[in-house]
């Protein structure tokens, strides 16, 4: 009776273990996928930009066209963004490409026809816009890191992610020379 009394615990016991283990298995692919989710969105927005890029360049260039360098640095970093394939090379393109758009709006300050410019007003807003996703996007994604990090390094689900392999994720950041004001020279 008492034997079979310990073998009823033990195999309650396993079963508890085998479901806990289960349960973080899925909470860590869960917010793994939610962090695939995350970095996909940022790629959507990225594209949209990328893809506006050559309609400002155009336009400013009808306004402003001794200002080649601006023009230069902004393909320079269109490139880079294309090139990028981990999250460290995306954020280091993003941020180049962000800094480089900067100077094209300090540019078109000097030329008030280019600021009063419908087309021009109306990419301006448009970049805008995907400069706000992006930046929601940015920070849905380092929520999304930050809490997959805390779950592969607290215990009891850092034994079952270092188990199976799980590594903690890059956050996508914003170099330290970036985040000064953007220098233009005429």
């Amino acid at each position: 009776m008492v034997l079979e009394i310990i073998f009823i615990v033990v195999a309650v016991a396993a079963v508890l273990a085998v479901i806990a283990i289960a349960l973080m298995y899925n909470d860590l692919i869960s917010t793994k996928n939610q962090i695939e989710n995350a970095w996909a969105q940022i790629d959507v927005q990225l594209k949209k930009r990328y893809d506006l890029i050559p309609n400002l360049v155009e336009t400013v260039k009808g306004y402003a066209k001794h200002e080649k360098s601006v023009f230069e640095n902004v393909t320079k970093a269109r490139a880079a963004m294309m090139k990028a394939d981990t999250v460290a090379a995306k954020a280091k393109a993003d941020n180049m490409l962000s800094s480089a758009l900067k100077s094209i709006f300090a540019v078109a300050e000097n030329y008030p026809k280019l600021e009063a410019s419908e087309n021009f007003k109306m990419l301006q807003e448009e970049l805008s816009g995907i400069e706000s996703k992006i930046a929601y996007a940015r920070q849905f994604y380092n929520d999304s890191v930050l809490s997959f990090n805390n779950k592969i390094m607290t215990i009891p689900t850092n034994f079952i992610a270092g188990m199976l392999g799980f590594k903690p994720r890059d956050y996508f950041k914003v170099e330290e020379g970036e985040k000064g004001p953007v220098k233009v020279k005429f």
